[in-house]
Parts: C-alpha cells; sequence; structure tokens
C-alpha cells in the first residue's frame, strides 16, 4: 500500500544534521497520523552524509536512502528522490532544517482545501545578507527575461500532488529547476507562509560562482529573450547608422565636410564589432545548449538504494 505522503530531501555534506532531520519528520508525520514515507538523496557527498544516511534506512522501515554515482547538484538530487516517491502526496524540503519539519502540517492542510501545489513562502528569511540579495537580483534578472513573476521567498519547500510532480519528471529540459518546473507545470496552486528557521550546521554549498552559472543556464533554458533583444538592440542600432547616415550626406551635399575623423571611424568598428561578436556568442550558447539537450544524457544516475522495504 502506498503511502499518504513522501518526504524528498536533497543531501549533500549533512553528516551531522540529517539524524535530527529523520527524528524531527518522524515525530511531526506521526502526530499528523498519516502513512509515510522519508526520501534522502545523497549528492555524492564528501563527508560521512552516507555512511550516516545508510545508518539510519538500516534502522527505519520508512526511511530509503539514494545514493548518486556523482555530484549531480540540487536540482537534478531532486528529481532523483522525486523519481521514487510512492506518495499520494509529496513534499520536498532542504536537508538542512532551514525549512522545518513542522510546518508540513500546515502544508497539508492547506492542500486538503483543495490544492494541488501548497508551496511555502519564508516571509522572514533567516539567510545571510549574500544569500537574500543574490535570491533578490535573480528573481528580477529571470522575471526580466521570461516576462514573468518569480517569488523569491519561495524555493524547494512545499507539498505537491502526484500528478504534480508526475508532469514536473515527464519534462525533457537538460537543465532542472524544480521551483520553475513547479510554477511551469501549473494546477490549482496557492503558497502559505511558514517559519523559516537558521542553520543548524554549516554554510551554504553555493558559491557566487555557482548562483551566477545556475541563474544563467536557467535563464537560457526557459527563455529566448536575450536573442529578442540583441535583435532589437541590431535594429537600433541600424536605425541610428541609417539616421547619421542621411545627416553625413546632407552635410557632403553642402560642401560642410572638411576632414573625416580618424578616431570617430575607429570607435565605430570596435563598437560595431564588439556588438556582432556579442550577439554571435549569445547565440552559440544557444546552441550550445540544443547540442547538450540533443544528447538526451541522464541528468542523475542511481549508484546504490539502501531501505529495509522492497
Amino acid at each position: 500500500m502506498n503511502p499518504t505522503i513522501s518526504i524528498v530531501s536533497p543531501v549533500y555534506r549533512a553528516d551531522k544534521i540529517v539524524e535530527k532531520l529523520v527524528l524531527e519528520l518522524k515525530n511531526t508525520l506521526t502526530k499528523m497520523g498519516v502513512s509515510y514515507e522519508i526520501i534522502l538523496v545523497d549528492d555524492r557527498s564528501k563527508d560521512n552524509s552516507w555512511e550516516v544516511m545508510k545508518k539510519i534506512a538500516q534502522e527505519n522501515t520508512e526511511v530509503k536512502c539514494i545514493r548518486l554515482s556523482r555530484n549531480f547538484g540540487q536540482h537534478p538530487t531532486i528529481m532523483a528522490g522525486l523519481s521514487q516517491a510512492k506518495g499520494e502526496w509529496i513534499v520536498v524540503m532542504d536537508c538542512d532544517l532551514q525549512d522545518q519539519p513542522k510546518e508540513i502540517s500546515k502544508l497539508y492542510e492547506k492542500a486538503l482545501e483543495g490544492f494541488e501545489v501548497v508551496q511555502a513562502r519564508r516571509t522572514v528569511r533567516e539567510d545571510g545578507f549574500f544569500k537574500k540579495m543574490s535570491s533578490k537580483v535573480f528573481s528580477k534578472i529571470y522575471g526580466f527575461f521570461t516576462d514573468t513573476i518569480y517569488d523569491n521567498e519561495i524555493a524547494n519547500f512545499g507539498i505537491y500532488h502526484k500528478k504534480a510532480i508526475q508532469s514536473v519528471l515527464q519534462l525533457g529540459d537538460s537543465i532542472k529547476f524544480f521551483p520553475l518546473f513547479i510554477n511551469y507545470v501549473g494546477y490549482n496552486a496557492t503558497s502559505i507562509a511558514v517559519e523559516h528557521a537558521q542553520r543548524e550546521e554549516g554554510n551554504s554549498t553555493y558559491s557566487f560562482s555557482k548562483l551566477i552559472s545556475l541563474a544563467f543556464n536557467t535563464i537560457i533554458s526557459f527563455s529566448n529573450k536575450p536573442l529578442k533583444l540583441f535583435v532589437k538592440f541590431g535594429m537600433l542600432i541600424s536605425a541610428l547608422s541609417f539616421g547619421i547616415g542621411v545627416y553625413y550626406l546632407y552635410q557632403a551635399m553642402n560642401n560642410e565636410i572638411a576632414v573625416l575623423g580618424y578616431t570617430s571611424i575607429i570607435v565605430s568598428i570596435w563598437f560595431l564589432s564588439g556588438i556582432i561578436i556579442t550577439t554571435i556568442g549569445v547565440t552559440g550558447i544557444y546552441i550550445g545548449k540544443i547540442f547538450d539537450q540533443t544528447k538526451n544524457r541522464p541528468v542523475y544516475i542511481i549508484d546504490e538504494i539502501v531501505c529495509l522495504k522492497n
């Protein structure tokens, strides 16, 4: 018999907190009186996370632990966990306990009102200044390039009906970003405010370069607006050049031009060359992403699964 709720949590360098995570999840779900399973997916952590996870799985029938063959990143790791979830409802949450297990009951109660997607909105974020600012900047940039509204107070944490998750798993994008996938598939969705806690241990594994890379890849994957902007910019430059050409023609016909300037020619050449090279570069990036997509490589590979139940 399939459980009512599946908990999916990606794990990376969390050997000191994963036991507490499971304990709090079990306490919360037991109080809720629902059948459940807990799926922990190790993104090939460099610490002892996998050893701790195996021990937990061997002692708890409700826990399934999965290890990937290498480090694939947070969102492919989430997809690996979702592919194994059997519950009517699936909760996705980070393992650092900033997403608090006690809030799951609120999400579930809201879902039972008739929603298929209930996302957790962190009204007060217990993150550092850099992470808050980078998240806000990403949401603004993403919203601009995709002509959508992206709420930076919402991340992975939420409860989702199995049909919404099945739709997410059917998306064939080689670049995975779970919150945007959930927004894309639609369904009857809402969000509720939840408490957001400070990290129990360590720091975020997202460095500045990783955040930039994630933002860049996500925008390229979900939008062709950069190409459209360059087309518009090129048309604007062409219109300005035509206007200047007409002006210079007028001056020539009235013998108002003495000696053409060397500087203006060089500046024009470098300026237009820069535009051309940039446009070709952006086009090349899109072609590269198309190439990656056509290879159809798996976005994750499962190495090992440990659980007491079959």
